[in-house]
């Protein structure tokens, strides 16, 4: 019997998914046509590096990948990508907004 070959040893499912539902997220890297995107040349480019797009339906991979279907804003493209191709847009917003409602503590005797 053969080795399965696989992309990494973590199995993510174990995990809840990384991105949610309706999620902004922007492409690590550029995507292209493997074949299985129909009415598309196989190299076709489908989403390009820092594409933003939303999270439209998660979905699963040989028992264990979260493949995320992203729809991106500027082509129309709903492509199915792993998280590691992935990075939240949000987050650096979250990031900045904790920042600034963060309060100094007054020294004594300021109000």
């Amino acid at each position: 019997m053969t080795n399965i070959s696989r992309d990494s040893d973590v199995v993510e499912l174990n995990e809840p998914p990384r991105f949610t539902y309706g999620q902004r997220v922007r492409t690590k890297r550029t995507v292209r046509n493997d074949g299985t995107y129909c009415g598309k040349d196989v190299g076709d480019i489908l989403a390009k590096k820092g594409e933003e797009g939303y999270v439209c339906n998660i979905g699963t991979f040989l028992q264990q990948f979260y493949i995320f279907g992203v729809e991106f804003i500027q082509t129309g493209n709903k492509v199915g990508m792993k998280s590691k191709e992935l990075e939240a847009v949000d987050d650096e917003d979250d990031v900045a907004a904790a920042k600034k409602k963060t309060v100094k503590p007054a020294k004594e005797g300021e109000e």
